[in-house]
């Protein structure tokens, strides 16, 4: 697409967002059969669904990826993205935010704001685009509610109120968390930030703004309020202002004094007063409806409207002896859906200009530099805020640095790919080896959308990795690769149109970065250039299996599948575990099944052996105890001594939520890598050491306001006293190094340890309090303790430091129960070193190993030991699960979730509606097939959800043996007693790993006997 021809004005960039099954890709089919250049008939819009072309999109009804289309209306080009509205596809929807500028919101009428539409609109705002609300399938409101017109439009105003309360939480998120960091900054902070913190009370969308339609997707029909004020302006001489004013919200027509009044306005002047909106746009529309489809109605009605309003339609069409199909053509032509959205896109959303100076920070946000770094980079540093501020402007000139983001690639059959060039020339599309995959069928394009300058076929950029520093110069060689693009494609869906050039502004894809990206990256025409910030995704990948070919001598043909199914799909995982399988990770049953499919049919065209899904845990200890374990290497020189503590739950949750943020501050890395949606997008514009730091402290506040009231005055301040104490010893976090599990330095008052074994005292090896410092709890002078540095001992401690930690480490990655992680506990360890016996220094090395691995191993056995002595406990992974389904179907429903463990959190009936929506509560364990079996026990009725919500420990002991009178009573004595449910989840992990698992297979029997022999 040529810059002359499609000037940055004059482009909009838009994604169409929303729950499933709410319409998005109908109403893709509608704009496209409009405005796609004639793609596709109007008279299979909405049937045809033209952006769903994969085959298990088609077979499934639901959208799998997202795919963006070129369209051409009232002189602005259009790049509409089509997005998924399943939970197991939310990365595709990271993807499609990322490129936009705009995003269409739509929400049905009937069903109203369900989980995924609250994701969809925090995925807008993260990615700072702008909305606009759609209210689609209204018909139904009509056809199946059978609402009066009234009531109809209390229900849409229901749901614009909710819409707005979403987006309202957001912004006092980030006011709150504004204030906050400005509060910590304290008297000396920046006063210009204070100009960033503002109140904005103003409703987001709102009908009379322009920025919220109403649409019919499969009748091909919709309007906004501005389309009716100006239809009423003329025929009552009233202002198009007025009217926009009036038509939404509590305001009446009074039709003596010609006027438009408030509610104490209309009293006495009518019996039953109603909004203008009812009055003025529902009547006339519900009377359309009932006129088409009701048997005795009134056809004289869509006459009526055909002359009023001039339409063309062919007479082969009202005869049509179906209603449906006569009310489409009068509708469709009378308020083209096209128009309505198509208008307001042009209206309400930024072209990429204005966009793009509003969302630079979020896609490149501001960055610090130290005096050190400015003197040495001062030309690098000039150059990459001159890149900066081309992104910033949009910046559309030859001379400009050419900036695209590339935010997944995307597999295509190289037959698919066009023929001819831009000019008529045959392309040689043939490129063996591109992907590094020699003769793969599968041609790899880019999904990417220039920032800046102009892109052009055959041109050299540098490929830059998210972890990129332009100022790190050499050391950064692994972060940045120099690529060819070999040609560029505009998306028409599933087709390619072949163009020389793109410039800032548009969406294309690249031929030739195969072998560069894997998923995502910034491409530049300069290496002094930040990359583009990290793409938020709501959940992580958590239904893993393992996969080996049926055939073992396909195992290289499955490797490679890997590998391209890897690079064709953002959001799965590959890894290899500890046992040597290939464990393919996906966020859901419908992404994996899609995924072996694919697998199957595509990448590696072999057959598969899955196994069933891997479900990961968690360990933990059940409360408060005070035994040490002590643990003594094999050669006796150190002892380590372990007391272990359960973490505030509160405390828990903020070291997982914000490990990505908690690990760039302990390396000391300024860029930020963003994490999970759930993590605050404030730590990108504040200070993120101050707001954790923040977080912490409130955590720990919060749970000393849960226990205080049970507990008196006196301990409630010595656990708080005890918990900040323990915050500014904290020496390492785990596993690796950013999880939920703290690794306490010893007290400095503990002093140096004499056994009864060894004449000379032992020294502690003190730790440093490194992540204390970093998250400033603590300054590094405050740990110092005055010892001799000169002591051989204490430069041996010295050194045994790092492998304290490393058995910590291991400790917190396998755990005694299962070799799970540990999670949310605290460990004092003390280790102390002695003196080495001079007569069996020698032997000792041989005989043993290294002393640093045996004072690893030590720590190790001395956590997990530590563990199995306070009352240890499984800790499952929860899914939120929000269903819902027919009144006559409640008790089959509830019976499904009764067998899957789950827990019912609430259950509201919808309002004017039979429907009912329940919240639950469901184990991962217990959810693989649920879907299945609700559908089947509910005659395909019931549909139900599922997000990953918390981590939730099992209160039962795994090793509960009974001990008092009661217990035995209850349960029997200990031979008869059936494992419970945390043994049976332990025993099912142990087994699955190979590890040695402790029961009986056969308790009671006897030998057969048997009185003749046979021979």
């Amino acid at each position: 697409m040529e810059g002359e021809e499609a000037p940055c004005r004059r482009i909009r960039n838009i994604c169409i967002l929303a729950h499933v099954d709410h319409g998005k890709t109908t109403l893709a089919d509608h704009l496209i059969a409009a405005c796609g250049g004639g793609v596709l008939h109007p008279k299979l819009a909405g049937r045809l669904r033209f952006m769903d072309y994969l085959d298990e999109e088609q077979r499934r009804a639901i959208t799998m990826k997202s795919s963006s289309i070129a369209l051409h209306y009232q002189g602005h080009s259009i790049n509409l993205i089509d997005s998924p509205g399943h939970m197991d596809f939310c990365s595709e929807v990271s993807t499609a935010a990322r490129l936009s500028d705009g995003a269409l919101v739509l929400v049905d009428a009937v069903e109203g704001v369900h989980i995924q539409t609250h994701a969809v609109l925090r995925q807008a705002w993260v990615e700072k685009l702008t909305p606009c609300l759609v209210l689609n399938k209204i018909d139904r409101l009509i056809t199946e509610l059978k609402l009066t017109p009234a009531e109809a439009y209390t229900r849409l105003q229901r749901i614009v109120h909710e819409v707005n309360g979403i987006v309202s939480a957001f912004k006092s998120e980030k006011y709150l968390s504004d204030v906050d960091s400005l509060l910590a900054a304290g008297p000396g902070g920046n006063e210009a930030d204070d100009a960033e913190v503002e109140d904005d009370v103003e409703d987001t969308f709102q009908p009379q703004k322009g920025n919220v339609a109403f649409v019919c997707a499969l009748d091909g029909w919709g309007f906004s309020i501005g389309h009716f004020a100006g239809i009423y302006a003329a025929k009552l001489g009233a202002s198009t202002n007025a009217l926009l004013r009036g038509l939404w919200g509590p305001w009446y027509y009074n039709t003596k004094k010609m006027t438009i009044v408030g509610k104490k306005g209309i009293e006495g002047v009518s019996k039953d007063p109603q909004p203008m909106f009812v009055q003025f746009i529902l009547k006339p529309l519900f009377q359309v409806y009932h006129a088409a489809l009701d048997a005795e109605g009134d056809k004289g009605m869509l006459e009526k409207v055909i002359k009023s309003f001039n339409l063309s339609i062919p007479p082969r069409e009202l005869q049509n002896k179906d209603p449906k199909a006569v009310l489409q053509a009068v509708m469709s032509r009378w308020l083209p859906l096209s128009d309505t959205v198509l208008s307001m896109v042009v209206r309400c959303m930024p072209d990429p200009i204005s966009a793009q100076s509003f969302r630079i920070s979020r896609l490149l946000p501001k960055r610090d530099f130290g005096l050190d770094q400015v003197g040495d980079n001062a030309d690098v540093i000039a150059e990459v805020e001159h890149v900066r501020k081309c992104v910033e402007v949009c910046d559309s000139s030859d001379s400009a640095p050419c900036v695209a983001f590339v935010s997944k690639m995307f597999a295509v059959p190289y037959k698919m790919l066009p023929q001819r060039g831009p000019n008529g020339e045959i392309l040689n599309n043939q490129h063996p080896g591109e992907a590094g995959i020699g003769e793969s069928e599968e041609c790899f394009l880019a999904f990417a959308r220039v920032f800046s300058g102009v892109l052009r076929a055959g041109q050299r950029v540098f490929v830059l990795s998210a972890l990129y520093d332009p100022l790190k110069g050499e050391s950064m060689q692994r972060h940045v690769q120099e690529a060819e693009l070999q040609s560029l494609y505009l998306m028409m869906g599933q087709g390619l149109k072949p163009v020389a050039s793109a410039s800032a502004g548009n969406v294309v894809a690249i031929q030739g970065l195969g072998q560069y990206i894997l998923k995502s990256a910034t491409l530049s025409s300069t290496k002094n250039c930040w990359p583009f910030s990290s793409m938020m995704f709501q959940v992580a990948p958590t239904l893993r299996v393992a996969i080996e070919p049926s055939d073992p001598s396909d195992m290289g043909a499955l490797m490679k599948g890997l590998r391209l199914l890897n690079r064709a799909d953002p959001f799965v995982e590959i890894t290899v575990s500890s046992r040597g399988e290939q464990v393919l990770a996906a966020a859901g049953e419908v992404h994996l099944e899609r995924c072996i499919k694919d697998l199957k049919e595509r990448f590696a065209k072999v057959s598969l052996e899955v196994s069933p899904p891997l479900v990961s845990f968690k360990e933990t200890i059940e409360g408060e105890d005070t035994n040490v374990v002590e643990k003594t290497t094999p050669n006796g020189r150190c002892i380590v001594k372990v007391h272990v503590m359960k973490l505030p739950d509160a405390l828990t949750k903020v070291l997982e939520e914000s490990g990505d943020v908690i690990g760039d501050i302990v390396e000391g890395r300024s860029g930020k890598r963003n994490g999970n949606l759930d993590t605050r997008d404030s730590y990108d514009d504040g200070n993120s050491v101050t707001v954790i730091k923040k977080r912490i402290s409130d955590a720990i506040e919060s749970e000393i306001e849960a226990i205080s009231p049970q507990v008196d005055k006196e301990r409630v301040e010595k656990y708080r006293k005890t918990w900040f104490r323990y915050l500014k010893r904290m020496w390492s976090l785990g596993p690796r190094h950013v999880g939920p599990n703290i690794l306490l330095v010893p007290d400095i008052k503990a002093d140096d340890f004499t056994d009864n074994n060894h004449i000379e005292r032992g020294i502690l090896i003190r730790g440093s309090c490194h992540i204390s410092e970093r998250l400033g709890f603590t300054n590094p002078n405050d740990t110092e303790v005055s010892v001799d540095k000169s002591d051989p001992l204490y430069i041996e401690a010295e050194a045994l430091k790092s492998s304290i930690v490393s058995g910590f480490q291991l400790a917190m990655a396998a755990g005694p129960l299962c070799d799970e992680p540990m999670w949310g506990l605290a460990f004092l360890v003390e280790p102390y070193i002695f003196q080495e016996n001079p007569e069996s220094a020698l032997q000792s090395t041989d005989q043993y190993g290294i002393f640093s691995g045996q004072v690893m191993t030590a720590v190790k056995e001395a956590c997990r030991l530590a563990v199995l002595q306070n009352k240890p406990r499984l800790v499952e992974a929860m899914y939120f699960c929000e269903l819902n389904t027919p009144t006559e179907y409640l008790g089959s429903m509830y019976a499904v979730l009764a067998r899957r463990r789950a827990r019912v959190l609430k259950e509201e009936m919808q309002e004017s509606s039979s429907l009912f929506t329940v919240h639950a509560y469901v184990p991962v364990a217990e959810s693989f097939g649920f879907a299945d079996e609700l559908r089947r026990w509910t005659s395909g009725a019931a549909s139900a959800l599922l997000v990953l919500s918390h981590w939730e420990m099992i209160q039962e002991d795994p090793f509960f043996i009974p001990k008092t009178e009661e217990e035995i009573e209850e349960f029997g004595d200990g031979s008869s007693v059936l494992p419970n449910l945390a043994r049976k989840l332990m025993n099912s992990v142990r087994r699955r790993k190979g590890l040695p698992v402790e029961e009986k297979v056969v308790q009671h029997a006897t030998k057969q006997r048997t009185l003749s022999r046979k021979v």
